[in-house]
Parts: structure tokens; C-alpha cells; sequence
């Protein structure tokens, strides 16, 4: 035995062990994307199915496995339409080089971009202290232009008193959403898709189930006021933190600004700590 496992262990060459790292490394990254969405208990669900199948023709329930195999046949087409919002969150990853770039260094922010984050910081703190609701989206790397074109078109400085003006109860704006392009407003009214997620608790309103449906359909960072309470909340990856104070919100909205370099970390070297310049 001890032979047999000394002559695998020696057939094993470089090219295996680096085969055998990628496949690991990719499974990683697709595991971390669909973590904490639905994607994770419908994966759950399709395991069970397998382990299932394979069961009932171990124990020679003929009629039972006939069924599960036809299912699982249906329900790869299933699969791909009910998957369709994390399908497309993973293809816009892999071409934003997310899996084999890594993440970019940070620099720190000039004059222009610190003015902006204290202009949105001023805005979203003050619409908060009003309960006035608010939906601001700051569009990334991914192109939101077809929701954009949903509202007015502004192209205007980012100030806190329009962004206020713009979501003052019963102006001609204020119930659709702020977006935000390449650190000027963009459009304003603008009307974004609603989340799917059933999980999400009956108190949140349809801005915030905005928010979450344009951060699952790109990369954008969506920032929701509620009207009835004055809560600040953030929606990233489909995912949405509630409670936020404007410090809270400033240090996101640094993270988000800051430049970065065209020099990234590849996937065979070493990840390190980002090293992040706070002054």
C-alpha cells in the first residue's frame, strides 16, 4: 500500500499540482460570488437532487430515479432563467478580469473627489435628519446607460442642495432615482429594476428593493434614505447594509473613489494586504 502511494505521489508533476490549483482557485471565486444570495440554497437544493437520484438507483427504485433524472434534464433550462441575475454578475466579473487580475492598488484622493464624496455625505445626512426618501446610484464599471435613459437627463456638479432639491417631496424627480457617472449627476427620475429576492423584510419600501435590483444587474453601489424612518443603507452585490451614520458612509464612498493603478496582482502570486493611504 505504502508502495502504491509512494509511486502516485512520484507520477505527479508540476503541471498536476498547477492543473489542480487553478480548478481549486476558480471553484473559490464562484463559491465566494454566489455566497449569501439565493444561488447558494438553490445549489444546495440541486446537491440533494443529485444525491437523490443516485440513491434511488442504488436501491433500485426504477420509477423514482426515472423521475429525477428527467428532472434534472428540465431543469437545467430552469436553471439558467432562474440563475439568470447571478449568471450575469459572474460574466460582467470575468470581464472586469475579477478572477485572474485581482484587485487593484489604492492611491489616495485628490482635491475634486474629496469635495464630491463631502457633497453626496452632506446631501444623504441631511435628506436622512428630513426623512426625505432618496435613491442616489453610483455607477462602477458597469454600464447602467439603459436605466439612465428611463429618467431626465442633468449632467450637472454633484452638490448636496441639488441632490436635496432633486428628491424634495413633490417635485417632478423625487420619486425615481439619482444616477451618478463619472463624478457628475447624470440622470435624475430614473426608474430601476425591483430586486426577486423574496427573503427581504416586508418594512422595505420600493426604493430599497430598487437599490437592490440595480446592484444584482451590475456593479453599481446604490444609496437608499427611507422616507419613513430617515435610515441610510447601502446595496452592493445584491447585498444591503442598513444603519449606516455619514461617517460610515464617507469611508465607503472613499474606498469607492479611490484611484487605482493599472499595476494588479495576479493569481499566481502571493495576495497581500492592500495598503491604503488614510491621510
Amino acid at each position: 500500500m505504502a508502495a502504491q502511494l509512494k509511486e502516485i505521489i512520484m507520477s505527479i508533476t508540476l503541471w498536476d499540482v498547477i492543473d489542480m490549483a487553478v480548478i481549486a482557485y476558480v471553484f473559490y471565486k464562484l463559491f465566494m460570488l454566489i455566497r449569501e444570495t439565493r444561488a447558494e440554497q438553490l445549489i444546495k437544493g440541486i446537491f440533494v437532487l443529485i444525491f437523490a437520484t443516485w440513491a434511488s438507483g442504488f436501491f433500485r427504485l426504477y420509477t423514482v430515479n426515472w423521475l429525477l433524472r428527467n428532472t434534472m434534464t428540465v431543469g437545467v433550462i430552469a436553471l439558467l432563467i432562474v440563475f439568470q441575475p447571478e449568471l450575469r454578475r459572474a460574466l460582467e466579473f470575468l470581464g472586469r478580469g475579477g478572477i485572474i487580475l485581482g484587485k487593484p492598488l489604492n492611491e489616495a484622493l485628490d482635491k475634486e473627489t474629496k469635495i464630491l464624496i463631502d457633497e453626496i455625505t452632506s446631501a444623504v445626512q441631511s435628506l436622512a435628519k428630513k426623512k426625505t426618501g432618496a435613491l442616489i446610484v453610483l455607477e462602477r464599471e458597469t454600464g447602467i446607460g439603459e436605466f439612465m435613459e428611463t429618467g431626465t437627463k442633468i449632467d450637472a456638479v454633484v452638490s448636496s442642495q441639488l441632490i436635496q432639491t432633486i428628491f424634495a417631496t413633490n417635485t417632478p424627480l423625487h420619486d425615481g432615482a439619482v444616477v451618478i457617472r463619472e463624478k457628475r449627476i447624470a440622470s435624475a427620475g430614473c426608474v430601476l429594476p425591483l430586486t426577486e429576492n423574496q427573503s427581504l423584510s416586508k418594512e422595505l419600501g420600493t426604493r430599497h428593493r430598487a437599490g437592490l435590483g440595480i446592484s444584482e444587474h451590475s456593479d453599481a453601489i446604490a444609496i437608499i434614505v427611507s422616507e419613513e424612518t430617515g435610515v441610510i443603507s447601502t446595496a452592493k452585490d445584491g447585498r444591503l447594509s442598513r444603519y449606516l451614520d455619514a461617517k460610515t458612509l464617507k469611508e465607503m464612498l472613499t474606498n469607492l473613489y479611490k484611484p487605482q493603478e493599472h499595476k494588479y496582482r495576479g493569481f499566481l502570486k502571493w495576495r497581500v494586504k492592500d495598503v491604503v493611504d488614510d491621510k
